[in-house]
């Protein structure tokens, strides 16, 4: 087989098959004489498993796990396999977590007696103590503005529902730093109500990937099958 017979079948040019051989993702091919290269359908059962495996994982991870295979280490590969899997599987947690967790947060947030809140009125509604609105402040969750004469903490209603979804999910047992990335999600959809109209859209996505990771499953083994 030619690059171009390997290159036609996925619509990627002869320089790209070239270029995954140089970098190790492809076995090393014959030359003839003349020096063209040579590919066999163990070149072309590669290549299938390293265009799933980027679709699936991303590119570093789809050319680490065949570098791996041609260094004769196919445990780091399936190590690489596994870590894309647990990554799968915690975002799954967080879409759970926070489709759980703005369930709770659909009543709109009082005001208290000022226009925004401090951190003691806050500490107060949530029935924990400042020292933990302040962890949480560590940590990330929660982005309090400051008044530019006192320097003390002021909570909007935003930070409020952060605060709200943070404690819910502290409650549930989980971690700051995942705490700190679901709250993320939510102050980039804009709110509670844009983030649940995007976990359709979300649940697609992770779902997709799921699916690509097992034709490349299926892909990589047939090729590890293949090779002499």
């Amino acid at each position: 087989m030619r690059p171009a017979d390997l290159a036609r079948e996925h619509g990627i040019s002869t320089q790209a098959v070239r270029n995954y051989e140089q970098d190790g993702f492809l076995p090393p091919a014959e030359r003839t004489p003349s020096g063209y290269r040579v590919y066999t359908e163990v070149h072309a059962a590669a290549l299938r498993a390293f265009l799933a495996l980027v679709a699936a994982y991303g590119h570093a991870t789809a050319g680490g796990i065949m570098t791996a295979v041609h260094d004769g280490d196919v445990g780091r590969a399936l190590t690489l396999v596994d870590r894309g899997h647990l990554r799968l599987l915690r975002d799954r947690e967080t879409l759970d977590a926070v489709r759980q967790a703005i369930g709770h947060l659909t009543e709109p947030v009082p005001e208290p007696a000022a226009a925004d809140w401090s951190i003691g009125e806050l500490a107060h509604r949530l029935g924990v103590t400042a020292a933990t609105v302040r962890a949480w402040e560590r940590a990330g969750i929660l982005v309090p503005a400051r008044d530019p004469a006192t320097g003390y903490r002021v909570f909007e209603a935003a930070d409020v529902r952060d605060a709200e979804l943070t404690h819910l999910l502290r409650r549930g047992g989980y971690p700051l730093a995942h705490i700190a990335t679901v709250v993320g999600q939510v102050r980039t959809a804009g709110g509670t109500e844009s983030l649940a109209a995007a976990l359709g859209t979300w649940q697609e996505k992770l779902t997709a990937r799921g699916v690509a990771m097992l034709d490349a499953a299926g892909l990589l083994s047939a090729y590890l099958t293949s090779r002499p």
